[in-house]
């Protein structure tokens, strides 16, 4: 099973704020007079355990995932065989796939016609590239029927 076509959701590097943060606020405090070296450490670890909670989350929300056989969008997966084909226009009021109310912020929607006529939004960030993905398996699919 290939992947087609992949976003992680989000890297983990925003972990790194908290405590770029937490130095940088520390190294002010020098400036002024003694430095709160427990009450830095505190904050740094509380920030890095949220962004890290942060970071997480949006893996699991956000990630896209395409391969021959399956479409995973957020904790949704779609078999590609329900795929009938890349829809038409903008998709308005379609369900979005995932599960949100909308496509994820910073992403484009991809409609995708099923097989029982229904349309659907897929989402990508590169949305080119998914399309593209896309094509390519359901083209390949098609050939092998």
């Amino acid at each position: 099973m290939s992947v087609r076509y992949a976003e992680p959701g989000s890297t983990w590097w925003p972990v790194l704020w908290a405590p770029a943060f937490c130095l940088a606020g520390a190294g002010v405090e020098a400036l002024s007079g003694p430095v709160h070296v427990f009450a830095w450490v505190v904050v740094g670890i509380v920030l890095t355990l949220m962004a890290a909670g942060w970071v997480n989350a949006r893996r699991k929300v956000c990630a896209v995932e395409l391969t021959d056989e399956t479409l995973r969008q957020g904790p949704q997966t779609l078999p590609v065989e329900r795929i009938a084909g890349l829809g038409e226009g903008d998709g308005t009021g379609a369900p979005v796939l995932g599960g949100g109310l909308a496509v994820p912020r910073k992403t484009t929607e991809i409609p995708l016609t099923l097989d029982d006529g229904s349309t659907v939004l897929a989402w990508a960030k590169y949305p080119g590239r998914m399309r593209a993905a896309l094509t390519t398996v359901l083209g390949a699919r098609s050939e092998d029927q």
